[in-house]
């Protein structure tokens, strides 16, 4: 009986001792766990902010936004559309137009029939149609049928000529003058004549051109009837019926009916001894 009784005992203690191991081993066990997710956590959190604050990346925008204002005055457009050529200086203004060609175009013009994909470019192009010019300048009263072309017409009245050549430092008030200026440094010359393969820097050139093969006399004197292929010799025409001397030399003020390029080399010459 004394010896079953002190078996009992030792099988007690044994099974008292088993039970604390395991205790203690699934403590550790929690402790590990919950130090390994907060080393994660920290680790998560650690990430996000070397990427909301890396000195890198915040390098990287400045440089993006400086290159972006930039083309701005350099007029430079290094961004095509692969559909239709159209160049742009901004990567997101080459997304936004990309939309032309891959979404649905489900508003249509009542007029013409051209389709917009969006309804604020319908109402837009409608001015058209209505000849409705909302945007007027409170300076000379000229009005416009969109924003941006009061906002640039402004610049004659500022004297704002935000696009300046990188080649002579001409500046323009408008990109697209910038441009036009461009090729004559370039030597472009991307409008060219069906009929005789002569090219031209500017279409209105070309325009002006086209008169020859087609005889065009579109400049007509409402006094006498004549008619001529350009405005310039229309103008000139006018001032010999009414008398009118319209250009004036800035340096001695004398009045003449024609240009003053002739009677500029006066100056010139007296400037040259």
């Amino acid at each position: 009986m004394k010896y079953e009784t002190i078996l009992l005992c030792t099988n007690l203690m044994a099974l008292k001792e088993e039970s604390q191991e395991q205790n203690e081993t699934k403590d550790k066990d929690q402790n590990e766990k919950h130090h390994d997710f907060k080393t994660e956590e920290e680790s998560i959190s650690c990430s996000e902010t070397e990427k909301t604050f890396s000195p890198k990346k915040a390098k990287k925008t400045q440089t993006t936004n400086l290159n972006s204002n930039m083309r701005i005055h350099t007029g430079e457009r290094p961004f095509t559309c692969q559909q239709c050529g159209e160049i742009f200086n901004h990567k997101e203004s080459l997304k936004f137009h990309m939309k032309i060609h891959t979404e649905k175009k489900p508003f249509i013009c009542s007029q013409c029939g051209k389709i917009f994909s969006q309804k604020c470019h319908l109402n837009a192009h409608m001015i058209i149609h209505t000849g409705e010019r909302p945007y007027t300048c409170k300076l000379c009263g000229k009005s416009f049928t969109r924003n941006r072309d009061l906002r640039t017409h402004m610049r004659v009245h500022t004297g704002e000529k935000p696009y300046i050549c990188n080649q002579c430092g001409k500046s323009f008030t408008q990109n697209s003058h910038l441009n036009v200026h461009m090729r004559i440094h370039t030597g472009e010359k991307p409008y060219t004549c069906e009929q005789c393969g002569k090219c031209f820097t500017r279409k209105a050139a070309l325009k002006t051109h086209m008169i020859i093969h087609t005889g065009e006399k579109p400049y007509i004197c409402n006094q006498c009837g004549k008619s001529c292929t350009q405005n310039s010799p229309l103008t000139i025409h006018m001032t010999i019926l009414t008398g009118e001397k319209p250009f004036t030399c800035k340096l001695c003020g004398k009045r003449y009916k024609e240009s003053l390029n002739y009677h500029m080399r006066i100056h010139s010459r007296g400037n040259s001894f």
